[in-house]
């Protein structure tokens, strides 16, 4: 199979992120689906979310409609222009939770909401996830028995091997670079540009992001976000096992002058509350058993 190396930048051979470009870009994953739930490998297949995935969800939004509550995300003030999504729904979904939260802040008149428009809310086709051919649906088990070297393949060598029909790295590069370009120039409008020419290391002053500096959100899916993290980081796709979220984690990426700067890699701290329910749980049926 091919083993061609994608461009680093767009079409017109410039560079993927815009010169200059101070800005900010938070991925979200979705919740937990019900194909995840049950071990299925999902790709393109829409699989909705489970009960469990729409609370991450509802807690996701909630997360990002106050990101400046302690622990405080790296984000800028105000609210994000847009929340880009993959038309899956399970991607839609949280999504649109994560607007829902945000609107209600502004019926409730927090100061952080009435600052700024509700961002916009649409599908973006280029986040869709990897697609997935002939797994999409069946289980892990059920891959490793009927296609054991082509799973093994992909888990070892993902630029060389990937799902029987589905989509090589180089396809998925391809067609999701002119939706991070879509992203990226829409931060880039009517802001003023950047540099590096800074003081670089956080914690020092003048190192911080501007309050009013334009961000967005992305939601989509663990696959493609690796895909995402390589393209934004100039990372061959070779690397594309380096990157992983887990269900609703929060990755913050901040442009210094065009740099991108990773801030922040799956947090998951707004999932406290079901971990304690989870361990409560637990510990109740401990103590109805008598086991240690």
């Amino acid at each position: 199979m091919s083993r061609a190396v994608p461009s680093t930048g767009r079409d017109d051979g410039s560079p993927l992120v815009p010169d200059g470009l101070d800005a900010t870009v938070v991925l979200l994953r979705h919740g937990e689906s019900e194909w995840i739930r049950e071990g299925r490998f999902q790709g393109q297949a829409e699989s909705p979310l489970s009960a469990l995935g729409r609370r991450q969800a509802a807690l996701a939004g909630e997360r990002l409609a106050r990101p400046h509550a302690s622990p405080a995300l790296p984000v800028p003030g105000g609210l994000p222009r847009e929340i880009a999504h993959s038309p899956l729904a399970r991607a839609a979904d949280t999504a649109s939770a994560v607007a829902s939260a945000m609107a209600d802040l502004r019926v409730v008149g927090e100061a952080q909401a009435t600052a700024a428009p509700l961002p916009v809310l649409r599908a973006e086709p280029g986040l869709l996830e990897i697609g997935q051919g002939e797994w999409e649906g069946v289980t892990a088990d059920e891959i490793g028995r009927h296609w054991p070297a082509e799973i093994a393949g992909w888990r070892r060598d993902p630029l060389a091997v990937h799902a029987p029909g589905g989509e090589s790295l180089a396809e998925v590069d391809a067609r999701l670079r002119p939706a991070l370009a879509r992203v990226l120039d829409e931060l880039g409008r009517d802001y003023p540009r950047g540099t590096t020419d800074r003081p670089q290391v956080h914690g020092y002053s003048g190192a911080a992001q501007a309050a009013a500096q334009p961000w967005s959100v992305l939601v989509a899916h663990d696959g493609v976000f690796k895909v995402v993290m390589l393209a934004l980081f100039d990372l061959p796709l070779a690397k594309f096992w380096s990157f992983s979220m887990g269900l609703t984690g929060i990755s913050v990426v901040e442009f210094r002058g065009g740099r991108a700067v990773l801030r922040a890699h799956n947090w998951t701290g707004h999932l406290a509350p079901i971990e304690d329910e989870l361990e409560r749980e637990i510990t109740e049926r401990r103590s109805r058993s008598g086991a240690l």
